[in-house]
């Protein structure tokens, strides 16, 4: 399955280029539409369960067009496939909604509902608006690290495991199953060439993310640099500062996903479509450690530490590092480690810093 549509990105040519991403009100959606909104070719088309905001100073905001919905819905979603920002067709489709971890391991049918059934009724409905089409649709679907779970495999103490990403995957949590599932129904439509061509995104845990913490079991992660920064107390729901876990930033993860964007087809097999996308692994002690390097040490006051034994147990049941070798030969980004995440958000804040010792 070529990726010739998806190519003429890359030459001089007039025509445009049509883009649906899904969950974007949410914090990886608005930053990927900006990104993408400054391509004079690009005509986005944002959907959520809120009105998405179009991107702040995007160079083309006409280009942009957003409609509110459930895609739960039949009717809703076929009401989006028939917007005219999606005509004459679609040439990519980011799937970036979902219930979080916590919250579906709450409520597993809303999970159910949401992280599997919509993204059946979505790409259903993608294959049948798009069947006459010459090219198929590039489907970007973001699923989640939380696929795995263990038994992981075993090394000496001194060592830290670096899970391969074709580890078998063996959820824990109802999330990291609704993930799952829904990649294999990917990996099936792909296969069987039925009009849409798949990259399942495995994304790192992302931070630090923007605005009010989420109901995913991995939102303290953000907590621990944003909340003390803004003066706001952050519950860390473990005890242990050695628990690590596979981190990117904002940024290399928009990045990434616009290169998969153009990314050649073939570079994948036809049955397995799932990519690791580079990460880094950090431990809450060096995300501490950060946090008093480039925002000042007064800022750990800030850190409350208790035991939340749901949130813990999900959070151990994820691996704590991966080898991203495949990622970065297909030529995706990685971060700088902890230090880099966390002086990219506070200079965000507030422009450039130097860090104490």
């Amino acid at each position: 399955m070529s990726s010739t549509i998806l190519s003429d990105l890359n030459e001089d040519s007039s025509s445009t280029f049509n883009v649906l991403i899904t969950g974007a009100a949410g914090f990886v959606g608005p930053l990927l539409a900006a990104r993408l909104s400054s391509n004079p070719r690009i005509r986005l088309l944002l959907t959520d369960l809120t009105e998405p905001p179009v991107p702040a100073g995007a160079a083309h905001p006409h280009h942009v067009s957003v409609l509110a919905g459930d895609l739960t819905s039949p009717a809703f979603v076929a009401d989006l496939l028939a917007h005219p920002a999606a005509q004459p067709r679609l040439h990519a489709v980011f799937i970036l909604h979902g219930i979080m971890s916590s919250t579906s391991e709450a409520n597993p049918a809303l999970s159910e509902r949401v992280n599997v059934g919509s993204v059946q009724l979505l790409c259903n409905s993608l294959m049948q608006s798009h069947a006459n089409s010459d090219s198929p649709v590039r489907v970007i679907y973001a699923s989640s690290l939380a696929v795995f779970g263990p038994p992981f495999p075993s090394c000496p103490s001194s060592s830290r495991v670096k899970l391969p990403p074709t580890w078998r995957p063996t959820p824990q949590s109802t999330y990291g199953t609704h993930k799952l599932m829904t990649e294999t129904y990917l990996n099936e439509l792909h296969r069987r060439r039925r009009g849409l061509d798949v990259f399942t995104a495995r994304l790192p845990t992302v931070i630090v993310r923007a605005g009010a913490p989420s109901g995913a079991a991995s939102s303290f992660l953000s907590g621990i640099i944003r909340e003390p920064m803004r003066g706001v107390e952050c519950a860390v729901p473990l005890l242990d500062r050695r628990f690590r876990a596979f981190v990117a930033s904002p940024r290399a993860v928009v990045e990434n996903l616009t290169r998969l964007m153009k990314m050649d087809s073939g570079v994948l097999p036809s049955h397995v479509r799932q990519l690791l996308l580079p990460g880094v692994s950090v431990s809450v002690q060096e995300l501490r450690d950060a946090l008093a390097r480039y925002g000042g040490e007064d800022k750990l006051k800030w850190i409350r530490e208790e035991v939340d034994e749901g949130v813990e147990r999900i959070l151990k049941s994820w691996p704590e590092d991966f080898e991203i070798d495949e990622g970065l030969e297909l030529g995706l980004v990685v971060d700088e480690g902890a230090d880099g995440i966390v002086r990219e958000y506070i200079e965000g804040l507030g422009g450039p810093i130097e860090a104490t010792d």
